[in-house]
């Protein structure tokens, strides 16, 4: 199959075309490589892959609608993987037009190149923000979820009700994916595990927000993508007893369906943290800080239904994951932690 993974110098894209590439797919990456954090990394990433002789990397904009358009024209993708998007929570406070231009203009754009080209399926990344205010855990699917905190859940809920009203209309198979806190080697630099790793190593203070009383769904980026992959093979399907009187959120009458991809086991910030501290061999200093605007306090993924449906089971603990990204780290950025142990 020709596959295009949107989003592929980004650090769950990287994984996803890096795992369709070792089983045989032809993978054309996208990605617009944007300074929103170093790009270097994106760039590290983007090497891996061009080593494979049935890879291309495509430097473009989602927004970009001629360059859009004439993409899915050329190159007949049989399956779409979109990953691209604006990411963080916090960031969208700062920037919300980057939002609007990436996460729902640039979703725009791949959803016409799906509906005009006979795209068999479309997975895309969906987010445990859309979540937003809701408290009864685990978040589970078949709730509903129309009070997002921050602009960037809402853009993901967004992203969402485009991709049903294309299977409503035009009958393409879409499946989004609500991820919960993915972490790993190759992360993003932004994120939670990087930041105290990188500041722990050096010496400095840890913000730690919510003072700490935070539980995150922390999932290892393997066991995320090996979900991508296996939804990919699972064509999203009519549910024959969907009830428009009593409408099940996650699924519909049209070939849609939602999944939560995490760990189904919240971890206690301040675990993830002593986990750190352990790899690293260093004590941190924690600057203890009240909740973000925007952020939700816990996150606990309800996967029952994507392990049904795909046979989805995520493996890896804390423990072994965050080893595996300080690392990673360690290694790739050449640095030497103090009284490692």
């Amino acid at each position: 199959m020709k596959i295009l993974v949107t989003g592929a110098a980004g650090f769950i894209g990287f994984f996803t075309a890096k795992l369709l590439l070792e089983r045989g797919e032809d993978v054309v990456g996208l990605d617009n490589f944007n300074d929103y954090y170093d790009v270097r990394l994106k760039d590290a990433r983007a090497a891996q892959l061009e080593q494979y002789p049935n890879f291309q990397m495509l430097r473009m904009n989602l927004a970009d609608r001629s360059g859009m358009r004439n993409l899915f024209a050329a190159e007949k993708f049989d399956k779409v993987v979109h990953l691209a998007a604006q990411a963080g929570v916090r960031y969208s406070l700062k920037n919300p037009n980057a939002y609007i231009d990436s996460n729902i203009v640039g979703t725009m754009h791949v959803l016409e190149g799906c509906r005009h080209h006979g795209v068999e399926h479309l997975v895309y990344a969906s987010s445990s923000s859309v979540y937003g205010a809701n408290t009864a855990m685990p978040f589970s699917i078949h709730q509903n979820v129309d009070h997002p905190l921050a602009l960037y859940g809402a853009t993901k809920k967004a992203n969402e009700l485009m991709a049903h009203t294309y299977s409503n209309l035009y009958g393409l198979p879409t499946t989004g994916l609500r991820f919960f806190t993915v972490y790993g080697p190759w992360g993003r630099p932004d994120m939670a595990l990087f930041m105290f790793t990188k500041k722990i190593i050096e010496g400095r203070p840890i913000d730690v927000f919510n003072y700490g009383n935070h539980r995150r769904d922390f999932t290892y980026v393997e066991d995320i993508v090996e979900g991508v992959i296996r939804t990919l093979d699972h064509t999203a399907a009519p549910n024959p007893d969907w009830d428009p009187a009593n409408p099940d959120p996650g699924t519909s009458r049209a070939p849609y369906r939602i999944y939560n991809i995490g760990n189904q086991q919240p971890v206690e910030l301040m675990r993830y943290i002593e986990v750190i501290e352990q790899c690293v061999g260093r004590k941190a200093e924690k600057n203890l800080l009240p909740l973000q605007p925007g952020d939700v306090p816990d996150t606990w993924a309800d996967t029952e239904d994507l392990k049904q449906d795909v046979g989805y089971q995520p493996s890896t603990p804390v423990e072994v994951g965050v080893k595996r990204f300080v690392d990673w780290y360690v290694d790739f950025y050449q640095v030497k932690p103090k009284e490692r142990a």
